[in-house]
């Protein structure tokens, strides 16, 4: 799909019910093959307990990517390429369905997810901050694991 008939499905399913908890939510992850490495950037609208709605743009790179911060690096670039294509318009148009219904519950909140961990025996650890400044530099809520659900788990559904 091109990126005004996804935009098209995330405006049509906040219209369906605007008064939601709504999380536009996009993350990166890969997977190295033997002769390319795989990456999947997955975009999901969730209403939150109501359902969700998803897609994924695919990129496969000719090597194998064994580097491990080259890999997380790409991954976060590909995420924010896609971040790009939401406009201040686009995301404007994104907030004036949910806005009128603020004051009954309704929330709407950008999340860009790093498939990346800080934990002591997670090797991308020593990524974190800079990974997550690239993020909140887009104006985007940062999400790492366990809570980086779009790249450590949707989007790794499909790098296999």
């Amino acid at each position: 799909m091109k990126f005004e008939e996804v935009f098209s499905h995330i405006l049509t399913f906040i219209k369906s019910d605007p008064i939601g908890d709504y999380k536009l939510m996009m993350g990166t992850d890969s997977q190295v093959h033997p002769s390319h490495t795989l990456f999947i950037t997955g975009i999901v609208i969730q209403r939150v307990g109501k359902g969700a709605w998803a897609c994924f743009r695919k990129e496969v790179v000719q090597r194998e990517m064994t580097t491990l911060h080259e890999r997380i690096s790409y991954e976060t670039s590909l995420t924010e390429q896609v971040a790009s294509l939401f406009t201040e318009e686009k995301k404007n148009d994104l907030i004036e369905v949910v806005l009128p219904y603020i004051y009954k519950g309704a929330t709407f909140t950008i999340e860009g997810h790093i498939d990346i961990g800080s934990g002591d025996r997670n090797r991308t650890r020593v990524y974190v901050n800079e990974m997550m400044a690239r993020i909140e530099s887009l104006g985007m809520e940062a999400k790492i694991k366990p809570d980086s659900i779009v790249a450590s788990s949707y989007a790794n559904r499909y790098t296999k």
